[in-house]
């Protein structure tokens, strides 16, 4: 008779362990997404050290939940404070300047606070994911507001697109800089970080920035105003894949976004047709493996992550989706590119932590 009394495989005892450490990880996420909502870690960088009753005083919120949240982050590594042994209401807590980057500089391209907003933005819609599993339809779409998404690729886009990756590729820096000026249309533009950091690198250009939702269209508008640009870039909610873009663009583009499009082959259609003589449709992707491969890189698990609770459902409400996911191989976007009648695809030799550029040739 089978008993309970043997111990565990290693292997079992490796997983609970793995899963334990994930559990660690993913509350962990969810602090980092109240010091950022909170605006805890701006106030440690901007106004020094505190205690938890003057943290909470700078920034209006209860002290005891900051005490907590306090102590959490000093147990876990991501705050110091002076003296451990002090009482609760005495000790002193520091954000470490090499910690500042990473948790209190948007501006910063190592800037990551922005995963616990994005951690508990996907958490929101799991109960509805568990149903669209069984229907194979897509969850109800989560709203831009109130709250909105993280900006994840705000600093991304702003140090290095129009000062690093636009100037590598030289034909295209070229016509970017010169008369007449450029004209850019930037499809999927979200938050219009992209559009606007085109305009600030090259000045003569034009930017039209477009995407579906109108609540990040007023977003990306009220950004461009705040960046001074709003005079050169211009936003419309419109379907990528859809007639609703007219003109002729110099350069198009669609960073991190074509693997999202329920129908990929109509947007880069739509992409060719909007390309003035010699224009160029230049894509940006996750950077994942040529091949499916398992157990994968650490990176491509999370490509893997996101395409199984986000990127992947977004798409599946159109009865005529692609179904992509966010692991869309360079093979796969070949097909979808070929299928749209572009004649070749270029892999770009730009070297990114994330993504893979691509040039389209019609």
């Amino acid at each position: 008779m089978a008993t309970n009394s043997s111990p565990p495989e290693p292997s079992a005892d490796k997983l609970a362990d793995r899963l334990f450490h994930d559990m660690i990880g993913a509350l962990e996420l969810f602090t980092v997404y109240l010091g950022e909502r909170l605006g805890l870690y701006r106030a440690l960088d901007r106004d020094g050290p505190a205690t938890s009753a003057e943290l909470a005083g700078r920034t209006g919120t209860a002290e005891r939940y900051i005490r907590e949240w306090l102590e959490h982050h000093a147990a876990s590594g991501l705050l110091e404070v002076d003296d451990p042994a002090a009482g609760p209401l005495a000790r002193r807590y520091r954000l470490p300047a090499a910690h500042v980057p990473v948790l209190a500089d948007p501006d910063d391209i190592r800037y990551q606070a922005f995963n616990g907003v994005e951690i508990v933005r996907a958490g929101r819609w799991m109960a509805p994911l568990v149903e669209a599993f069984r229907t194979g339809d897509a969850p109800p779409a989560l709203p831009w507001a109130p709250e909105g998404r993280a900006e994840y690729n705000r600093a991304v886009f702003l140090n290095l697109l129009g000062t690093q990756w636009l100037p590598a590729i030289p034909d295209v820096d070229q016509r970017l800089r010169r008369e007449p000026p450029a004209r850019v249309a930037d499809l999927a533009c979200g938050a219009g970080w992209s559009s606007i950091a085109m305009a600030q690198a090259y000045p003569k250009v034009r930017v039209d920035g477009f995407d579906l939702d109108p609540d990040v269209i007023a977003a990306a508008s009220r950004n461009a105003g705040q960046a001074g640009v709003s005079g050169r870039v211009t936003f419309a909610v419109t379907d990528a894949s859809g007639p609703g873009i007219s003109g002729r663009f110099d350069l198009v583009t669609i960073f991190e976004g074509l693997h999202d499009m329920s129908r990929p082959v109509d947007a880069l259609r739509a992409a060719r047709g909007l390309l003035a003589p010699s224009g160029s449709v230049l894509i940006a992707d996750e950077l994942v493996a040529d091949v499916f491969t398992a157990p994968a890189s650490d990176l491509e698990r999370y490509h893997y992550g996101w395409s199984v609770v986000a990127c992947l459902p977004a798409a599946m409400g159109d009865p005529g989706t692609a179904a992509t996911g966010a692991v869309m191989r360079p093979a796969t976007l070949g097909r979808y590119a070929r299928e749209a009648g572009f004649r070749n695809v270029e892999v770009l030799p730009l070297q990114t932590q994330t993504w893979r550029f691509y040039r389209l040739i019609p």
